[in-house]
């Protein structure tokens, strides 16, 4: 199996270009072990590149732990240039097919012609609690709701961008709370698909630092789609503008949550490490 390994601000996927290969029928299995960064290539998860009828391209994406996303903010820019970069999609407006549906993209090429930044309309946010989905309350938003997770007691906020995203505020983004607490969010019954979790430093009203603990990969460098609902979560509880910097471990993602169309835009780079191949036994 050919990949290729990008990065969007840190968030490291494995490509697989299906426009010339079939996605292997052992791919949940195949994640597992490309992704492995001890015995493995390394990485977030794997990507493959397919081709759609309602769109430039398809995304099908699954997590470390073999689970199949619905969307990644990051990875869905490095896709985007992957597709432009090598011939199957040459056009600097794209329409990619997700698991959260057909999404628009805006392309923006470097000096050499390559892409070097992507803008992604990732569509209107999602805060039916039912709907991202998340049992905390039968029906309404989730906004600085104080909820006790064994033992421990945050105001959270819940928001679904595609994927389902619990919100925390805190002084400092902390290993204990990232490490020690992102894993008991995120497989709590109250959160059926499971959930990312998401731990926000705020700078100022136009600037935040986030940790994330991502479903079925644990701590990530970014998550974009992370970022799109932090940006959300800070407007909907008063703590930030609609436009914000988002530094994460990886890099800066620029978001806008855009107050005419309600539609969030996430802005930021995507970049190619190397290319290789992985046996087929």
């Amino acid at each position: 199996m050919k990949f290729t390994k990008m990065h969007g601000a840190g968030n490291d996927y494995l490509y697989v270009d299906c426009f010339e290969q079939p996605v292997p029928d052992d791919a949940a299995e195949i994640a597992k072990l490309v992704s492995h960064r001890q015995f493995g290539v390394g990485g977030d998860g794997i990507i493959f590149i397919c081709k759609s009828d309602k769109a430039d391209v398809r995304m099908q994406m699954h997590n470390a732990d073999g689970s199949q996303a619905e969307m990644c903010g990051n990875g869905i820019r490095c896709l985007a240039k992957y597709a432009y970069d090598h011939g199957l999609a040459p056009k600097t407006e794209m329409l990619v097919e997700t698991g959260a549906g057909v999404l628009s993209l805006n392309l923006h090429p470097g000096s050499d012609g390559r892409i070097e930044e992507v803008t992604v309309d990732m569509g209107p946010p999602i805060l039916e609690a039912s709907q991202v989905p998340t049992t905390i309350l039968d029906a309404g938003s989730v906004v600085d709701h104080v909820v006790d997770f064994n033992g421990n007691t945050f105001s959270v906020t819940c928001v679904s961008m595609g994927n389902p995203h619990c919100i925390i505020f805190v002084p400092k983004a902390t290993d204990d709370l990232v490490l020690g607490i992102g894993p008991i969010i995120e497989n709590d019954p109250r959160f059926p698909n499971r959930t990312n979790v998401e731990f926000v430093e705020i700078l100022s009203r136009q600037e935040v630092r986030q940790r994330t603990w991502e479903r079925g990969s644990g701590e990530t460098w970014a998550c974009g789609t992370g970022a799109s609902a932090v940006c959300v979560a800070g407007v909907l509880t008063g703590r930030t503008d609609r436009k914000i910097r988002n530094h994460l471990l990886g890099g800066d993602l620029i978001l806008d949550w855009d107050e005419a169309s309600g539609h969030v835009m996430m802005t930021g780079p995507a970049v190619e490490v190397f290319q290789g191949e992985w046996p087929a036994n």
